[in-house]
């Protein structure tokens, strides 16, 4: 079986990563978190193995050194669609990643993501077939179970790494769990312990100080941060210099978040389209503004508005911290 190790060891050049978040780790959002920190690795949304056999053809997608390195996580249940969508997209990536770990109800009913838990045998062999027409590392990403009655995550864990998985991300939840209550990432360390390859953390990792603990509990190689960098792009790349120097860089201020948001609404603007890019935007806003005074009124107004115009006026209101006019 082809190994490659050494290229893991070269492509995790830090102890962080941008988990994939479907609808939202988009190229965009890559390419956003991607001008804080140069080195993380960075995967992209969750890409139906189905989906991408429909539409490939109009794929426009391209490599370049500033996205690297980038993983592609596919999600499906069929070994050779799996395969067929692994080595189309090995063109762009420098990892393929397999989701074995979402818990959403229509994934899971058609047998994909978390539900492969159930079929490891199934699981193996999808690893396997990609594996096989495949030059890059492999990784998968779970859960630690499908229900707290279970909780088959170590075995899980070897029967894909013997499968030919090269690299794991684990979320420290179950599928019944989904994203309520606290991950477990004490739990992750026996995974660790009964694997020979790296092993990142994933769930509630939000700040320096909680994937300092995250890597204390689980003694993981590093941590894969998902929902943490919604409304704060430099996240990443603050807990990556932290690990690196011991240095605390600070959280963004209220001026800089703005400031992300705007550049962010811009970006989408230009790649999706004036009407497009303001409507996709809305799901960000929540987060860039969270906490501040008058949150919820200001947030009703930019999640409404389809005028560029009066977005950017309240943006630069609550930059300026002037009070609103509601």
């Amino acid at each position: 079986m082809r190994t490659n190790n050494n290229r893991i060891k070269e492509l995790i050049k830090t102890k962080v990563s941008l988990a994939p978040m479907a609808g939202i780790t988009d190229f965009m959002m890559r390419d956003l978190i991607r001008n804080y920190t140069k080195e993380s690795l960075l995967t992209t949304e969750m890409i139906s193995s189905e989906f991408l056999r429909q539409v490939k053809g109009n794929i426009i997608e391209k490599k370049n050194e500033k996205s690297s390195p980038v993983s592609y996580q596919i999600s499906g249940h069929k070994p050779e669609m799996m395969a067929e969508a692994a080595k189309y997209l090995e063109k762009f990536a420098d990892i393929i990643d397999i989701n074995m770990g979402c818990p959403v109800n229509k994934v899971v009913k058609g047998q994909d993501g978390c539900a492969l838990m159930r079929n490891p045998q199934l699981a193996t062999e999808i690893v396997k077939a990609v594996k096989e027409v495949i030059n890059i590392p492999l990784s998968v990403k779970f859960r630690l179970g499908y229900t707290f009655d279970e909780l088959n995550y170590v075995e899980f864990g070897q029967q894909m790494q013997e499968a030919g998985a090269e690299f794991i991300t684990i979320h420290g939840r179950t599928r019944s769990q989904m994203y309520s209550g606290t991950a477990d990432w004490e739990k992750i360390r026996l995974l660790k312990e009964n694997v020979d390859i790296p092993v990142f953390a994933n769930g509630d990792v939000n700040s320096i100080e909680s994937a300092e603990e995250c890597l204390e509990k689980s003694h993981a190689d590093g941590v894969a941060i998902g929902r943490g960098t919604l409304g704060d792009l430099s996240l990443i790349y603050r807990i990556e210099h932290y690990f690196k120097t011991g240095e605390k860089l600070s959280p963004p201020t209220i001026e800089e978040k703005i400031e992300q948001a705007i550049s962010h609404l811009n970006y989408e603007i230009e790649m999706r389209g004036e009407n497009t890019g303001i409507k996709f935007m809305r799901k960000f806003y929540p987060h860039y503004i969270n906490k501040i005074h008058q949150a919820t009124k200001l947030r009703s107004k930019l999640m409404i508005s389809e005028d560029l115009k009066e977005i950017c006026e309240i943006l630069n209101i609550i930059k300026q911290k002037r009070e609103p006019i509601l």
